[in-house]
């Protein structure tokens, strides 16, 4: 998993000014992860305000990664079934945000989790919850 801190494994959320920086578990398989967004110029329309769909890509890396820390052995998210996006307040060049992911709940072949971007005095920025399939690796 260490491969994944920094770009989570995707150049397009080092690109856009993301960086997932620490991950873990909770109890037996509540998984998340950390990280900070610097919104690129690549991230922004020309008035510097963070596209929609950069938060969704975000939050959809963050769930992703969170359900991955908690899995096993070669056990990885196979795809993204659903998920959906709540901006709540803009999010502007030249600020730093926290990014956060974690498991709600963790089956055979299905994980349920959300993720959220927090402005530098803790306000909500944007959040996401979204059910994933996951792949079991058999013989692990």
């Amino acid at each position: 998993m260490e491969r994944w801190l920094g770009d989570g494994g995707m150049a397009i959320i080092g690109a856009l000014g993301g960086s997932f920086e620490a991950y873990g578990v909770d109890g037996e398989d509540l998984g998340w992860v950390s990280g900070s967004f610097d919104p690129a110029e690549l991230a922004c329309n020309p008035h510097g305000s963070v596209q929609a769909g950069v938060h969704a890509v975000l939050l959809d890396a963050a769930m992703n990664f969170a359900i991955n820390a908690a899995l096993r052995g070669r056990d990885r998210t196979k795809a993204t079934i659903e998920f959906s996006v709540e901006l709540m307040r803009p999010a502007s060049s030249g600020e730093r945000y926290a990014l956060r992911g974690d498991v709600v709940r963790l089956a055979r072949q299905i994980a349920h989790a959300e993720a959220s971007l927090l402005n530098e005095s803790g306000a909500l920025v944007s959040r996401s919850t979204g059910t994933f399939l996951v792949h079991r690796a058999q013989g692990d």
